[in-house]
């Protein structure tokens, strides 16, 4: 895979806004208290009159306190700004050094002292410390005996006062940052919050008036491990809740103690934002008005041990670029332009459609190009070499460009390294108006360990096994998700329906499925433990791939799910609810990559020609299982990196004879039954390995280089296969059906010729003829069927336009009554040297 990569990121505490945060001011001795004034209209009779009524009910000492208290609050006649110049002006600062009072021409309310509205001890240490699982039911207005208490939790605060309508009441400081009074009001009041610190005063919303946002559906489905848009409930959502305009924050953290909302919003300091956790479910939320896109977050959550971590939000739809990690809140703005695309999907299956991939790693294809850039270059360049569908290498964030994207921190976020995620949808929306497909590679096997994302994210193994045999992945220093668990299921299952549904992806291809499937990947006896039935097949995997699979297939119509899984695992192109010899349903995927074909024909097109008698068994073994699954045949940057060599360096001889056996490989390829995929950089023959570093040479294809057309007449040759192949349907229609396919010649070891017999649903046959020796094959003589009056060559890789020697069958070919490798007719042929012809019916 690739190598570990170091634990990444600064953390957002040490950043240079927190650095200039305001530390927690000391409370003055003397508090500057507003001024009420006396309007005979300022309080309703009927409050009055509970009020007086209240303060009767008042002890002696309470009412000695309050006088105490009510000594700098005295009607006065002094005149007090105005509620405009509150909410915009800068604080000014007094000679004293205090902040100014908050107080309002129309009407001053006194504070009540029917019932203490400060916190209790407990209420305040658990909000201090992070730990109060509902906040909601101490902060905020709550009703209480003698009117409505109001408690706020503001650190750096030098004064909060209330705003309701024409009232407006200082609350008491009762220190750390607490506020609180008692309103003379029968009900909880619409109200706002004036904040006064050192130098500013600011008008707000109370967080902690806000009913929650999830409602019970959406917690009864996240419970269940059921919720297919799990990005809609958890994440930052930028919303209009209860008339007032904010984000919506929501986190899946069963073993937290407590969670607050971190930010650039709050200089990085979530004291006073603690999120509430809704019921039994795991989930913490909070409602932040005022709160917009752009603004950069994390979860900072109390561990059962009382420490803290600061974390990634594991649904975050956007983040920084790295090494910076943290999350950024998310609106889409994008209109799509691919309606004509997506109505025409789902008309054909995927495997009975032509389909030919180029793979592409964004970051390197035109290094320093972002999305959009990308968008006016990939897409032309595919739709002129004739590609169906273009794979990206995983788009997900990752914190190490060396990982290529195979180790994913932000499952939900497109890396930040290439533009935002309206500009990635830009991209696909281009390539889809151009005609292509886009495939993705996903990566539900495992995640990094680093500690400000997914690992341990609540203080205990939460997205990974809790068990460290089954967690920690043996070859990539990295964890396997537990994919018993329904919450890590649902997470993975709606992460695959989200880049389907959000960005218009046609199809997944799932990284390193193997690993997922067997208990012993890469473990030796005694590192690990049998399933229930004793066997070493992972069933939680098995059901969640199965569950991934059906789920995505349901709800967007026309995408496709291939495997990456390198062994012989029973029906992973299978129905699920079909059930195999093995006892299991079958995976559920649309196609599989053939690994074993691609090991098997690189063997033998690394042999010199010479040798190539003694490994033909490689060539043609994959006939023998070609129809077990729906398969593609892989040439991925796997195959070109890590001292592997690219594939026109893997074949022998001199240049002319290395540039011979790719362009007869890759007809070889095309014509192969199951659909192809190349590595970008293989398609003009790239000497050197691809590196994530610098990318394709492109320099090879500049005029000015002396073997430039050596390179272009091998993409030229990708053109021309690609163009006939698409306009063939006997090449692409019966992949996954053995009537389309028959050897003429398999066996012919000695020649170092395979030839065989492609036919299309209505019959229409081609014939394709590789010869893997370096010399020519004069009157060679293959058996074909009768009907045909005459063949015509459609496509040689020996042409002179494609670097070769100009050996062909220029003429229509017919056939002879002399019957030949068991059939009634043949015809004659000259094979060029380490080549492939195709001949269709004339």
């Amino acid at each position: 895979m690739t190598p570990r990569p170091p634990s990444s990121g600064p953390d957002p505490k040490k950043t240079a806004e927190e650095k200039s945060a305001p530390k927690k001011a000391a409370a003055p001795q003397k508090k500057a208290v507003a001024k009420k004034t006396t309007a005979k209209k300022a309080v309703p009779k009927q409050a009055a009159a509970k009020k007086a009524a209240a303060k009767k009910a008042v002890p002696k000492q309470a009412a000695a306190k309050k006088a105490a208290t009510r000594k700098a609050t005295t009607p006065g006649k002094a005149a007090t700004p105005g509620k405009a110049a509150a909410e915009k002006a800068p604080a000014k600062k007094t000679l004293a050094g205090k902040p100014p009072a908050v107080t309002s021409p129309e009407r001053t309310a006194p504070v009540g002292a029917a019932a203490s509205p400060a916190l209790g001890a407990g209420d305040r240490e658990r909000l201090l410390n992070g730990t109060h699982h509902d906040p909601h039911s101490v902060l905020g207005a709550h009703p209480v005996p003698g009117g409505v208490a109001v408690r706020a939790f503001r650190p750096y605060a030098r004064a909060v006062a209330v705003v309701a309508g024409e009232l407006r009441a200082e609350l008491h400081d009762d220190g750390d940052g607490f506020f609180s009074g008692l309103l003379p009001l029968d009900e909880v009041p619409a109200y706002r919050l004036l904040v006064a610190y050192e130098q500013t005063v600011q008008e707000t919303e109370d967080p902690y008036r806000f009913l929650p946002t999830l409602g019970d559906l959406d917690l009864h489905l996240i419970g269940e491990g059921r919720h297919e848009q799990l990005w809609r409930a958890l994440g930052a959502e930028p919303m209009t809740h209860q008339g007032v305009t904010g984000t919506r924050f929501t986190v899946w953290a069963p073993n937290a103690r407590g969670v607050r909302v971190a930010g650039g919003f709050n200089f990085w300091d979530g004291t006073g934002h603690p999120m509430r956790s809704l019921g039994a479910t795991g989930v913490w939320e909070l409602f932040l008005p005022g709160i917009g896109a752009g603004e950069l977050y994390k979860f900072e959550i109390t561990r059962p041990d009382g420490s803290r971590t600061l974390r990634a939000d594991p649904l975050a739809r956007r983040t920084e670029e790295p090494p910076r990690t943290s999350s950024i809140v998310h609106t889409s703005h994008y209109a799509w332009g691919d309606e004509e695309w997506l109505a025409r999907r789902a008309d054909t299956p995927a495997h009975e459609a032509p389909l030919s991939v180029y793979e592409v790693h964004l970051p390197s294809w035109r290094p320093g190009l972002t999305y959009r850039q990308l968008a006016e270059e990939l897409p032309a360049y595919v739709r002129d070499l004739g590609f169906t569908h273009v794979e990206l290498m995983p788009v997900a964030e990752h914190p190490f460009g060396g990982s290529w994207g195979y180790q994913v921190t932000g499952f939900y976020a497109p890396t930040a390294r290439l533009g935002t995620p309206d500009d990635f949808k830009y991209l696909v929306d281009s390539l889809h108006r151009a005609g292509i497909g886009v495939l993705m590679d996903w990566v539900p096997a495992h995640f990094p360990r680093d500690d400000w994302a997914l690992a341990e994210f609540d203080g205990r193994p939460l997205y990974e096994h809790a068990d460290p045999l089954r967690a920690a992945h043996p070859d990539w220093g990295t964890l396997e998700f537990d994919f018993g668990r329904r919450e890590v299921r649902n997470f993975l299952v709606a992460n695959a329906v989200y880049w389907c549904e959000e960005f218009h992806i046609d199809g997944l291809r799932v990284d390193a499925v193997a690993s997922m499937l067997y208990l012993d990947y890469s473990r030796e006896p005694g590192q690990w433990t049998p399933n229930e039935h004793g066997g070493r097949e992972n069933l939680d995997a098995v059901a969640f791939l199965q569950e991934m699979n059906a789920t995505v297939y349901r709800r967007v119509p026309g995408v496709v799910t291939i495997a990456e899984e390198s062994t012989a695992w029973d029906g992973v192109t299978r129905a699920t609810h079909h059930e195999g010899p093995s006892g299991f349903g079958g995976l559920g995927f649309g196609l599989k990559w053939n690994m074993g074909w691609m090991h098997d024909s690189l063997q033998y097109m690394s042999h010199e020609p010479v040798h190539r008698k003694y490994h033909h068994h490689e060539m043609t073994f994959s006939m023998v299982y070609a129809y077990s699954e729906n398969y593609v045949l892989p040439i991925s940057h796997d195959e070109v990196v890590h001292g592997k060599r690219s594939l026109v360096s893997k074949m022998p001889g001199d240049w002319w004879q290395q540039r011979a056996d790719h362009r007869a490989y890759l007809g070889f390829m095309w014509a192969h039954p199951g659909k192809q995929l190349l590595f970008m950089g293989q398609e003009f023959a790239q000497g050197a390995e691809w590196s994530e570093a610098h990318g394709p040479d492109w320099w090879l294809l500049d005029p000015q280089y002396g073997a430039a057309a050596d390179h272009r007449g091998v993409r030229d040759l990708v053109r021309d296969l690609n163009a006939v192949y698409r306009a063939t349907p006997a090449l692409w229609q019966r992949d996954t059906d053995p009537s389309g396919f028959e050897w003429v010649v398999g066996d012919a070891a000695d020649d170092n010729v395979f030839a065989f017999l492609r036919y299309a649903a209505d019959g229409a046959p081609v014939l394709a003829v590789s010869n893997f020796s370096p010399v020519v094959r004069p009157d060679y003589r293959l058996g074909v069927p009768d009907d045909v009056p005459a063949w015509h060559e459609v496509l040689n890789t020996d042409a002179i336009r494609y670097g070769g020697s100009g050996v062909s069958n220029p003429d229509p070919v017919k056939p002879e009554p002399q019957g030949w490798h068991g059939r009634p007719a043949s015809i004659r042929l000259t094979l060029p040297p380490l080549s492939t012809v195709w001949l269709r019916p004339a």
